[in-house]
């Protein structure tokens, strides 16, 4: 794994690279990950791919870069990630709010194949609602996090801990992906940037006609995920059994992504 400053708008973006002999794909995580939550599914690669994952604009490595926050950012950033490697039509595939920032890439620009990851498809919103209520009736803690301080790196991880989606599925590669997002005292994630994101993400949907990989199980390891089967009327959707919303790429979805990858880029 290898760790690259991209020049962008406004300062340097981080970005992720895993090796791989294959074509380039680029990766992009959701609403209030980084880069790392594609560990899982780059080893499941084995090098077949050479996967390139930033950390969106307002995260991780990436949280000192300005606004204006948004879907035209994440598209510029991206883009400007793809010249940096040389690569005109990159491959995307993108997981929760990421699946929408490939779909909104892919409609923007002549870009290769799309994998959605659990998102991409507009959510059941009701219309003039608050965007931090929906934040948090969407994200749930992951929302909540963003507003609190904690002692140590330890009380950081005992929170997620606490998620059953994430601490009965407990990995090293989880925990590295939550230190990615530590500062000391709490999330690296810019709450403008997350607001920014959610309103285009909530109000100016697209059609999105990419493969769709989803979970039957939601952010808490609920039995109802972010999609049940009536919302995917003519879309070429796959459920990948007993994963929810964060294992079906950081646990035991994470080799069904990766095959699904391989097939759309070969």
């Amino acid at each position: 794994m290898e760790e690259i400053d991209i020049a962008v708008t406004g300062g340097k973006l981080r970005v992720v690279s895993w090796p791989g002999d294959g074509p380039v794909v680029l990766a992009v995580h959701g609403i209030t990950a980084n880069a790392l939550s594609w560990t899982s599914v780059a080893r499941e690669l084995r090098g077949r791919v050479r996967l390139i994952a930033p950390d969106l604009r307002g995260r991780a490595g990436s949280a000192h870069l300005p606004g204006p926050f948004g879907m035209a950012a994440h598209i510029t950033d991206l883009i400007a990630v793809s010249e940096y490697f040389g690569v005109e039509r990159p491959a995307l595939v993108g997981h929760s709010m990421g699946a929408f920032v490939v779909a909104v890439t892919a409609a923007a620009h002549d870009v290769g194949p799309v994998l959605m990851v659990d998102g991409g498809i507009a959510l059941p919103v009701p219309p003039g609602i608050d965007i931090d209520t929906a934040l948090h009736a969407v994200i749930g803690p992951a929302m909540r996090r963003l507003s609190m301080t904690f002692d140590d790196e330890t009380a950081y991880l005992d929170y997620f801990r606490q998620n059953p989606a994430l601490g009965d599925h407990w990995t090293p590669d989880l925990a590295a992906y939550i230190r990615r997002d530590f500062t000391g005292t709490g999330s690296s994630c810019n709450i403008d940037a997350i607001r920014a994101d959610a309103h285009d993400m909530l109000t100016n949907p697209i059609p999105a006609p990419h493969p769709l990989l989803w979970a039957p199980r939601g952010l808490m390891d609920e039995p109802r995920g972010l999609y049940q089967h009536d919302q995917l009327t003519g879309v070429d959707a796959e459920l990948i059994p007993d994963v929810n919303h964060y294992t079906i790429l950081q646990g035991a979805g994470a080799r069904r992504v990766a095959d699904r990858i391989i097939s759309l880029t070969a």
